[in-house]
């Protein structure tokens, strides 16, 4: 039995929403009886829309918090990291996934018009899990095969107010694409649009496999259009928070070479009227047991927790990973 593990066993025993919100984000609420209100160990976790990585791997994360603390999750599906900082911001949420980038503007009140002097104070991290891929999606007979060819089209660049369309703009913007029709809708509609030809092309940001990807390649001929060479880095001299990223051949049905591609970092954040002890035990039952996890484990890991961590770090966070 590891320290931490003792640790996470003492803290049991002790037991212990939207955009709109934004303007009273910067908090002041104790936030002891948690977003669902009431009840103190009954927590309230904004995960993603069902088609993406966000909201399978948050219930995974539910079931091993509730197998190993006093604490149950009530796992929400959303439109995603900027629409979660708004429910972080107001406290109706106690944790969720978000982008590191989005978080960063958030806290600093730049980047995006959602945030800019808006800054939402009480946001604070918890860990970095895993690359978030930024993946653009066609049908093999689109004819679209570079960013260039984008030119012109029709392009779902995820939910309105999203990271994925903070993200999709970035791109379109750094390597000089203006002239499309942008259409916003989560991963799943995406994978609808495309298959019913209402699109031409779609953004998706999330770790590889994306469930509405692998959906829609079992039916249907995709392309994933690389972002790579000269525009990759285009991309990535536009905005510091991409890094390179690759989708190994064979992750989607017909795709068989390894894609270049972008990424950001997916993160779980909280705010600062969690209490420290409540932060402390969910992040340790978490970290504790990775191995009961089993998307992205991979990346998940106490040891590169704090790559890429973009934001100040909640203090039950910091005792967990300081210990």
């Amino acid at each position: 039995m590891t320290d931490k593990q003792n640790r996470r066993q003492v803290l049991e025993a002790i037991g212990v929403a939207g955009v709109a919100a934004l303007a009273g984000c910067s908090g002041g609420g104790d936030g002891g009886d948690g977003g669902d209100g009431g009840d103190g160990s009954r927590l309230s976790w904004h995960a993603g829309g069902t088609g993406g990585t966000y909201f399978p791997l948050s219930n995974e994360i539910k079931t091993v918090v509730e197998e190993n603390t006093d604490f149950s999750l009530n796992v929400q599906s959303t439109g995603a990291s900027v629409e979660n900082v708004g429910s972080l911001g107001d406290e109706s949420a106690d944790f969720a996934l978000i982008q590191n980038d989005i978080a960063y503007f958030a806290k600093n009140g730049t980047g995006i018009d959602t945030f800019e002097g808006n800054a939402v104070e009480n946001l604070q991290g918890v860990a970095t899990l895993y690359p978030e891929t930024i993946t653009v999606v066609t049908l093999s007979d689109s004819g679209i095969e570079s960013l260039s060819d984008l030119s012109g089209a029709t392009i779902n660049t995820g939910d309105l107010g999203s990271g994925t369309q903070v993200n999709a703009n970035q791109i379109l913007e750094a390597v000089g694409i203006s002239d499309y029709n942008e259409q916003n809708a989560g991963f799943s509609q995406a994978s609808e649009q495309l298959a019913n030809g209402d699109i031409d092309a779609a953004f998706v940001v999330g770790g590889w496999p994306v469930g509405a990807i692998e959906e829609l390649a079992t039916t249907n001929d995709i392309n994933i259009v690389p972002i790579q060479g000269d525009n990759r880095q285009a991309v990535k001299d536009a905005a510091s928070w991409f890094a390179d990223d690759t989708i190994p051949g064979g992750t989607y049905t017909g795709i068989d070479s390894d894609v270049e591609t972008v990424a950001v970092q997916a993160m779980i954040a909280t705010h600062a009227g969690v209490p420290a002890d409540t932060v402390e035990t969910v992040t340790g039952a978490i970290f504790d047991n990775v191995g009961e996890l089993s998307i992205k484990t991979d990346f998940i890991s106490a040891d590169s927790a704090q790559d890429g961590m973009s934001i100040e770090l909640h203090e039950g966070a910091a005792a967990y990973f300081d210990a």
